[in-house]
């Protein structure tokens, strides 16, 4: 017969378990579930892969109002005309500073030639 020492160092797994994260969607449709006539929970938690009592735990926040479906809100913005198109401003411009030890480079770069901005910054950080 073997012993299998199950609390020994060497059985232990260097990773440590992970927390599963279930959507607010999956929770629902689960709680659902649930409520059908006839269903039973821990049926439902074993075809889904989770454990009952996580289940039960969603059922008990679904009651208390706590797990419920968020819909977004639409929130209207009005905007005002703006007297100067945003592309008539000559100052605007891409400001990159690069800090290295005791040392500051800034560099400005016009917003037009923001792709080739971008090509620059590219092969300097190469």
């Amino acid at each position: 017969m073997n012993i299998m020492h199950t609390m020994a160092s060497e059985a232990r797994t260097t990773q440590a378990p992970k927390r599963r994260f279930y959507s607010p969607e999956f929770k629902l449709q689960v709680v659902g579930a649930c409520a059908q006539p006839g269903a039973s929970i821990a049926g439902l938690a074993l075809e889904h892969g989770i454990n009952a009592n996580i289940v039960h735990r969603w059922l008990r926040e679904h009651s208390q109002g706590i797990l419920i479906r968020r819909q977004p809100t639409f929130v209207p913005v009005t905007l005002s005309a703006a007297t100067e198109p945003a592309t008539a401003q000559p100052t605007a411009d891409i400001r990159i500073e690069v800090k290295r030890v005791n040392t500051t480079i800034v560099v400005h770069w016009p917003l037009a030639g923001g792709a080739a901005c971008a090509q620059w910054l590219r092969e300097c950080l190469q």
